[in-house]
């Protein structure tokens, strides 16, 4: 039957550019269809001054803010970053002084779970995979609520702004469920505290950790990393999820969960992973991390097919819509340097491993691959780096993306709500021959 199944659903390459439909809903350069507006975020693949397109630069806006002036205004007053860009995405507005207090109190004092919830949802049925259970728990909470398919604005940002407080619970302590349960070890169930008055990072940290310690340098990076992740502009899978199925007419949780299944791939939210997992492949092969030559010629092979997974891919390196600069990954590496230069002497050479990859990697690409569009490091590339040095562990990683990406999953499901009238349904053309209906007997 499989064999039935491949070979009737197959549809010729050529095809898709005789119909003129492209693959992905982008075309060969990256750029995607448009299909709908947004004021929330934008990115550019390269920045535009005075009509000229200045090489090497790509951008990220948030609610019109270029995500570096943003990151700088945070990071110069010394603060946490995390609270503050989320109003911004979900209001539209960067927050005065005693609104961002406010928002602050309001996420912590949001950070609770319905009675025995965690004992009896998130407990029950340990996995590995903490994205199907943040799903499952996302789902199940719907039953807890007395509005649950209330679709108004006003219930609806009251979820939103409740599911932005308790995911990193439901992913900090499915860990821990899983990592007593399924591996033995010791659980640790960490309750936050609201005069402790944490920021996300923080508390994220001192759930995860049996001693509850972390640093500032530890604490920033990883706040750094959730304000980077938080959002994309509306095309990128999950979000253009969270949009399609808001259109729909259906609840939070499902739409939520919905947007969950779509960052869980690999292609999406698992990029870092990969990254980690090659990196790995990598150090088994080559024990001079400064030997250029044979990192090279790793990297050569990866790109023939011969190591690692043999898929041809340099993970980390690439994105869909940035070119020549992804400026996430660009602000992100100051504070991976940083954070390797406290963890001490090991992570600081492997910290230069990275830097070197990052400079050959889009040759060696450009020399092998035909190009449509140049080639640089995304911010998954350093994630993964990023979150083994802070201790935390493979299965949360995509994880911790989802704990950032629900602010802006809920700011476009507000906007889908507010601006859309129709269900969003594209067209697929039909390839197949009519033929006649065969009767049993002459089958």
């Amino acid at each position: 039957m499989l064999s039935l199944s491949e070979k009737n659903n197959q549809i010729a390459s050529d095809l898709y550019k005789k119909y003129e439909v492209k693959q992905g809903l982008r075309d060969e350069n990256g750029k995607g269809v448009v299909a709908g507006l947004t004021t929330i975020s934008t990115v550019y693949p390269e920045k535009v001054v005075n009509g000229e397109v200045v090489p090497g630069v790509g951008e990220l806006r948030y609610r019109g803010i270029a995500i570096d002036e943003l990151v700088d205004g945070f990071v110069l007053e010394e603060r946490f970053g995390f609270e503050e860009t989320a109003y911004l995405l979900l209001f539209g507005e960067l927050p005065t002084e005693k609104e961002l207090a406010e928002f602050q109190q309001l996420i912590s004092s949001n950070r609770t779970l319905p009675t025995n919830f965690v004992r009896d949802v998130v407990m029950k049925a340990s996995s590995a995979d903490i994205m199907n259970s943040l799903s499952r728990s996302v789902l199940t909470l719907a039953s807890y609520d007395e509005c649950a398919d209330d679709v108004s604005l006003e219930n609806v940002l009251n979820q939103s702004l409740m599911l932005i407080s308790v995911f990193p619970l439901l992913a900090i302590y499915a860990y821990h469920a899983y990592n007593h349960y399924n591996k033995e070890e010791s659980m640790y169930i960490h309750l936050p505290k609201l005069e402790d008055n944490l920021s996300t990072a923080e508390t994220l940290l001192m759930m995860l950790r049996p001693d509850r310690q972390y640093t500032k340098q530890e604490a920033q990076t990883l706040d750094m990393a959730l304000i980077l992740h938080m959002e994309h502009g509306g095309g990128n899978n999950s979000t253009f999820t969270t949009r399609v199925v808001t259109s729909s007419g259906t609840d939070t949780y499902s739409t939520i969960a919905a947007a969950l299944g779509s960052l869980k791939g690999p292609k999406h939210g698992g990029a870092n992973i990969k990254v980690t997992q090659m990196m790995a492949d990598l150090k088994a092969n080559i024990t001079d991390y400064s030997d250029e030559a044979a990192v090279h010629q790793y990297l050569e092979d990866l790109l023939d097919k011969k190591a690692f997974d043999k898929k041809g891919l340099i993970y980390g390196m690439g994105h869909a819509i940035y070119s020549d600069n992804d400026p996430r990954a660009a602000i992100f590496k100051r504070y991976v340097s940083k954070l390797a230069e406290e963890k001490g002497e090991e992570a600081r050479a492997e910290y230069e491993l990275y830097t070197l990859i990052e400079r050959l990697a889009p040759e060696i690409i450009g020399s092998k691959r035909k190009m449509f569009k140049g080639v640089s490091a995304n911010i998954d590339f350093f994630s993964g780096f990023v979150y083994n040095l802070l201790g935390l562990p493979e299965e949360l990683y995509t994880p911790i993306f989802a704990i950032a990406r629900i602010v802006g999953w809920s700011a476009h499901r507000m906007e889908e709500l507010i601006n859309s009238k129709k269900i969003i349904r594209p067209a697929y053309q039909e390839v197949t021959e009519d033929r006649e209906y065969t009767k049993m007997s002459d089958r």
